[in-house]
């Protein structure tokens, strides 16, 4: 396996962790009262978005020529580190 395929299964096996995070916060969020319940709807949303934003550039980095592999991957790292940021400060908040 290439590193470009190391690294793209890396990437989706991280995406799959996030699904399971987003999960867990809405089952805390299905049990929470009304206003704290609002607080994580909103931040299982962002959460979402930028998991699908994510996921749109791990695709396109999937099928970037190998010209384009550079330039794509730095864009997904950029997204990669936004969300990763956004993912621990809403588990923190939610413990």
């Amino acid at each position: 396996m290439s590193e470009r395929e190391q690294y793209v299964e890396k990437a989706k096996a991280r995406i799959d962790q996030w699904n399971a995070d987003i999960e867990k916060l809405q089952a805390k969020a299905d049990e929470a009262k009304a206003d704290a319940k609002i607080e994580y709807e909103n931040q299982i949303k962002e959460l979402r978005a930028q998991r699908d934003e994510a996921k749109e550039k791990l695709d396109e980095m999937a099928e970037a020529s190998d010209s384009a592999w550079d330039d794509v991957k730095a864009g997904f790292e950029s997204i990669w580190d936004k969300a990763t940021n956004t993912f621990e400060r809403a588990k923190e908040r939610f413990k």
